[in-house]
């Protein structure tokens, strides 16, 4: 580890001497790929430019512990700096986790109405308005790519594409069925339900990645429709791709154009292939470990929303918190948080297991 961090520290100086050069500030795009690496490499660094300060001091300091006079104080500091230092090296032996390479990825979001009918897919709703409003609080962008919404404003099915820095990274833990207990406004007689709504999170694609044989579509158009039913377009412009070999059905019709529906379905059907793709890739190499965050699972519950007692919990690493409106209004950052740091632990106990 300390050998890598000596090689991290001396790539990120000849980075920083490259960067004053003129001909690599004339070279706009080498300056700005290096300049990328460099700002990388520099929370690492800073990390570590500390750790070797306090690791320095503690040395200075444990000179004075046999002094009559300074002794007392030297050993209450030197206590202090141990701490200090004991957390800087978990955060180096964190930061220098084998990075998941999707992390920097705009996402495709998938939210599905579960069991529980039209509170089913109400709540559908909350999760895209919870999940929007986490977006504008990241200053992402979001884009809903497919709808079926239902005439009491909620959704049998919303697809949305996520774009921003680092979104899969923070997105990546909120797949998997999300329950809801609630009185439903359908409900007259003040009963409390449970209902259930499904996320999933998929990394969008590119063409490279996955490359799709025209022969292996079934592509079908027909009219978009609105509510209940109603048609509200009379051209055919919403678009039903089917990939045969998968038998993965994918419909876009809130666009007016036909085109866009196609492109905005082969955008999704991308991520879906791609998941596949990564879950072959990990049996074969048998890297895929149930960790206390969970799999992923769109099976797996992994959160409940209890409006009596104002409270979420996060089944997969026990975190209650009590503030129901706030994370419904998109404060997800301490769940999110939460979920990074065990699942960074998890990984941590595994490198050490390995070893």
């Amino acid at each position: 580890m300390w050998d890598k961090l000596e090689e991290i520290e001396r790539r990120y100086m000849e980075l920083e001497e490259s960067l004053a050069k003129p001909d690599v500030i004339a070279n706009q795009e080498l300056f700005q790929s290096l300049a990328k690496t460099y700002n990388e490499l520099g929370d690492v660094v800073g990390i570590y430019r500390r750790y070797k300060q306090i690791d320095k001091e503690i040395s200075d300091i444990k000179s004075l512990l046999d002094d009559p006079e300074l002794g007392g104080m030297a050993e209450e500091e030197l206590e202090k700096l141990e701490g200090e230092k004991e957390k800087l090296e978990e955060e180096l032996r964190i930061k220098l986790l084998p990075k998941d390479y999707r992390d920097e990825r705009n996402v495709i979001m998938e939210i599905r109405a579960g069991t529980g009918g039209e509170e089913a897919a109400l709540f559908a709703g909350d999760l895209l308005r919870m999940y929007l409003r986490y977006v504008e609080r990241k200053g992402w962008k979001a884009e809903i790519m497919s709808s079926n919404p239902t005439d009491l404003g909620g959704y049998k099915e919303v697809i949305v594409s996520i774009q921003g820095r680092g979104v899969y990274s923070r997105l990546k833990f909120e797949s998997g069925v999300h329950r809801v207990q609630r009185v439903p406004v359908t409900e007259s007689g003040g009963r409390i339900h449970t209902s259930t709504a499904t996320v999933a999170i998929l990394p969008e694609a590119t063409d490279v990645e996955v490359e799709i044989n025209p022969d292996e579509l079934k592509i079908d158009t027909f009219r978009a429709g609105g509510h209940g039913g109603q048609n509200v377009n009379k051209v055919e412009s919403a678009v039903r791709i089917t990939h045969i070999p998968t038998g993965i059905v994918v419909t876009c019709q809130d666009e007016r154009s036909q085109y866009q529906n196609r492109e905005k379905a082969l955008r999704i059907l991308r991520a879906h292939l791609l998941e596949i793709k990564e879950r072959e890739r990990e049996n074969e190499e048998a890297q895929l470990r149930k960790s206390q965050v969970g799999s992923g699972e769109r099976s797996e519950k992994i959160r409940t929303y209890n409006f009596p007692q104002n409270r979420v919990t996060d089944h997969r690493i026990g975190l209650t918190l009590y503030n129901l409106q706030d994370v419904l209004d998109g404060a997800l950052d301490e769940l999110i948080d939460a979920l990074i740091r065990e699942y960074q632990i998890e990984q941590l106990n595994n490198l050490s297991l390995t070893r």
